[in-house]
């Protein structure tokens, strides 16, 4: 069950990761003036973070449980790729949004050492990894027979 239920997540989170990233930022910013459309960005960019957190924080558990249990049987270590995977998308989410943000804020409105552009481009690049980290934890749930445990 804990290997199901951490599949499903993470293919969750990856397809939010990817709509927001790939779809409706984009397009906000297509139709709708700039400010509003950074504003909704932004509101959209905020509910992925704080839902990323509470994935992430499942899916460790998840991922724990069967590492733990794979440890325990002799086939395997208790820190997992999958594990390191989940966490490195959690520190994209920390850094790239909850770190960065208020920065951004700051910046523009003329303060801090970084420019909003800078600032921005940082973040992106975060949130693309995070994309690129939960597409490989997802591949990898895909790959060969099923495990034990789920």
């Amino acid at each position: 069950m804990p290997i199901r239920l951490a599949k499903l997540l993470a293919a969750l989170w990856l397809g939010l990761v990817l709509t927001l990233g790939g779809v409706a930022a984009p397009m906000a910013f297509q139709i709708m003036d700039r400010t509003l459309a950074g504003q909704f960005a932004g509101a959209c960019f905020r509910l992925e973070a704080q839902l990323s957190l509470g994935a992430a924080m499942l899916l460790f558990l998840l991922h724990r449980k069967v590492a733990q249990q794979q440890a325990e049987a002799g086939q395997g270590s208790r820190v997992s790729t999958e594990l390191l995977l989940v966490l490195g998308a959690l520190f994209c989410t920390v850094l790239g949004y909850f770190a960065l943000q208020p920065m951004m804020e700051a910046a523009r409105a003329g303060q801090g050492m970084y420019s909003f552009g800078t600032l921005h481009g940082a973040s992106s690049l975060l949130f693309l990894l995070k994309g690129v980290l939960l597409l490989v934890l997802v591949w990898r749930g895909t790959a060969g027979s099923p495990r034990r445990g789920g």
